[in-house]
């Protein structure tokens, strides 16, 4: 049925309607090749692509997910992670969305706090072959820890810092450049309200 109205709403929207004129008409492409640079769901850059991009790598955005290493949630924290930032509850904390969105943004407000001079000193920088940005330094911060990245920055990148499951702290850094983090309000002890 979709394909359908999708025909139909094509076929109206691009038909020529001046008489004296040839019909014409654009269909979308049928190779595959042309849509593999779409950003489904067109998040871009903006926060809420960062947001749903590291949920997805982390957990594939699932809520009541926990993993072999007893981290949990959609943006997989663990226990002691979220003692820093006021929450005891593992269970309240995996039964509530809500709970895991704030802790997701403290956190991000927490490592902005204490990378603050990497985040001046390094970005826009290469290192280690990646282009560093704020939201990299903060993605690869909530991969392996605020003492990672600053290893991996302060050695030039020669220091290869990885999580349990092999994941680079540079891949983190590479794969989450470039996104609008601006709005997180750096905070030394921030806990979730």
């Amino acid at each position: 049925m979709i394909k359908k109205w999708s025909f139909i709403l094509v076929y109206f929207s691009n038909r020529v309607f001046n008489q004296n004129d040839e019909l014409s008409y654009s269909f979308p492409s049928l190779e595959q090749k042309d849509y593999t640079n779409l950003n489904v769901p067109f998040t871009g850059k903006f926060f809420i692509g960062f947001k749903e991009a590291i949920a997805f790598k982390e957990s594939q955005g699932k809520y009541h997910k926990i993993n072999s290493l007893g981290y949990m949630g959609k943006y997989q924290f663990g226990s002691e992670t979220l003692k820093t930032i006021g929450i005891n509850d593992s269970l309240s904390f995996l039964n509530s969305p809500k709970l895991q969105e704030k802790a997701f943004v403290t956190l991000l407000s927490k490592n902005k706090w204490e990378l603050k001079d990497e985040i001046e000193k390094f970005s826009g920088k290469i290192i280690g072959g990646v282009k560093v940005t704020e939201s990299g330094i903060l993605a690869a911060a909530h991969l392996g820890g605020v003492g990672s990245v600053k290893r991996f920055l302060n050695s030039n990148g020669s220091r290869k810092c990885k999580d349990e499951y092999g994941t680079s702290v540079k891949t983190y850094m590479r794969d989450f450049g470039g996104y609008e983090t601006t709005g997180i309000i750096a905070e030394n002890d921030p806990i979730v309200k």
